[in-house]
């Protein structure tokens, strides 16, 4: 294992000069006080800048990402990023813009929000959108707020909580509660999707919404979704859709069609920008007609031919994030989806589909699927067969895939599956990679029978072998001290 940057320094290697500071002279005990002031020198390393240089680019080697390799997270879309995106993102004209520029002077780049709320609001059937909210749950927070107010509104303030179904993503639930609401969970039946008797029996003046992902988390499509809908809405309900798995229907059904009221998107899962790396992210949230007084201001209007920012919404929930939203992811998907048009989302669709399947299939008879039927972009299987045989766990397997080079896919989640595994191998994926993700699940199977201690004690190619990953969550620690601990 290589040295921590502390523990390479040599003293008095560093020969740089910091410049003065440009600014003036700063009483800094009036402005911060001198209780908060650092008394002794800052323990930096002392290292040269190409022993600084090299250290970071040797760590930049260690990380993984969608552009070394296939990255299977369920519920996740690791798709690739296209580069043009980042191009353009990086565009003097947008890169450099103030939030505080006057509108006159930032005319293009509020026309770029404007036709991406246009465009998001035909592929999701919506009527209007907000760019603001920074991610996923942030909007659903933002949703979830609108949902609240638009009750209040009406003076329908008994409708005290939200129904989220048992395989949806934990933000849901979290959304909900913090917004105020009581959650009541609805079970899923033997196929895999909502229990219409169970939402039937739960249903009342006392619900506000129910929050769903369609496909669910389980990678199948919703097909009573109309029928929910219709159950919902008619006991004075909303309904919430978590656009997480919109890669699977992008271009091919809308959520507006099938009865959503509000909605919201990753741009940094379906439309092609970056995700992971602790972001940043982008949420927008589209709503239908009877919900749009109550999205977050500004928002961006245009009339004739100039655009502007408008405030005047007296019901708006208000803003939920300073200035507009994080405006460089939004002109990466702009540029995704004029690249793609039409036509290509549609198909990129098709192909993340298609890709799911085709895994499957090829694994359904080394592995256990739960749910044994057309999948949508993802799918989900168990260690059931190597855990009943062998008493080799999922968590073994996502710990062996790390020494072919893979990251792992999604573990143990959903929750209602036990030892469960999902995948999704996104439309970037050649077929080529994908029969050698296959090859490599079926000898790690293979494994588990002839040679089970090889996949328990996994990984063995690592920098560092099996962590305790309960106490490292819990107790981190992060500080670097001269006894050499991190």
């Amino acid at each position: 294992m290589s040295q921590l940057i502390f523990e390479k320094s040599r003293p008095h290697s560093n020969k740089m000069t910091i410049p003065p500071a440009e600014v003036g002279h700063v009483d800094i005990n009036k402005t911060i006080g001198e209780e908060y002031l650092r008394t002794g020198e800052l323990p930096l390393p002392d290292l040269n800048e190409v022993e600084t240089v090299r250290h970071y680019t040797f760590l930049s080697k260690r990380a993984y990402g969608v552009d070394d390799g296939l990255y299977p997270l369920g519920s996740c879309t690791m798709k690739y990023n296209p580069k043009i995106d980042e191009w353009a993102a990086r565009l003097p004209g947008l890169a450099g813009l103030h939030p505080y520029q006057p509108v006159e002077t930032v005319q293009g780049a509020l026309q770029i929000m404007y036709e991406t709320a246009q465009w998001l609001s035909e592929i999701t059937g919506m009527d209007q959108f907000t760019l603001q909210p920074a991610a996923g749950a942030h909007g659903e927070l933002t949703g979830v707020m609108m949902i609240k107010a638009y009750h209040n509104k009406r003076g329908d303030r008994g409708r005290t909580t939200m129904l989220v179904p048992d395989s949806a993503h934990g933000t849901n639930p979290a959304t909900a509660n913090v917004v105020g609401y009581r959650v009541e969970e609805v079970k899923s039946d033997p196929r895999g999707l909502v229990d219409l008797e169970d939402l039937k029996s739960k249903l009342g003046p006392h619900i506000a919404g129910l929050m769903l992902t369609n496909p669910n988390t389980l990678g199948l499509f919703e097909e009573d979704i109309l029928q929910i809908s219709e159950l919902v809405h008619g006991c004075g309900g909303l309904l919430y859709y978590d656009g997480a798995n919109l890669n699977a229907i992008m271009g091919i059904a809308r959520p507006g069609d099938m009865g959503f009221d509000v909605v919201h998107v990753n741009l940094h899962k379906t439309f092609g920008t970056p995700h992971g790396g602790g972001g940043p992210g982008s949420g927008p949230v589209g709503v239908k007609k009877h919900l749009e007084e109550f999205l977050p201001i500004p928002r961006v209007d245009k009339r004739q031919d100039k655009y502007l920012l408008e405030y005047d919404y007296p019901h708006s929930i208000g803003k939920v994030k300073e200035f507009y939203g994080n405006f460089g992811v939004v002109v990466k998907a702009y540029t995704y989806m004029r690249a793609l048009g039409r036509e290509g989302l549609k198909e990129a669709s098709q192909h993340a589909v298609l890709n799911a399947n085709y895994v499957k299939e090829h694994l359904r008879d080394t592995y256990h699927i739960p749910f044994d039927r057309l999948c949508k972009h993802e799918f989900v299987i168990t260690a059931k067969n190597q855990m009943d045989s062998n008493g080799v766990a999922t968590m073994d397997i996502a710990k062996r895939l790390l020494d072919y080079g893979y990251h792992p896919p999604t573990v143990y989640f959903p929750l209602i599956v036990r030892e469960a595994m999902m995948i999704e191998p996104p439309e970037t994926e050649s077929r080529e990679r994908l029969d050698d993700f296959i090859a490599t699940m079926k000898e790690i199977a293979d494994q588990a029978v002839d040679n089970p201690d090889v996949v328990k004690n996994a990984p063995h190619n690592t920098v560092v072998r099996r962590l305790d990953e309960v106490k490292a969550a819990r107790n981190p620690v992060v500080r670097w001290e001269e006894s050499g601990d991190v």
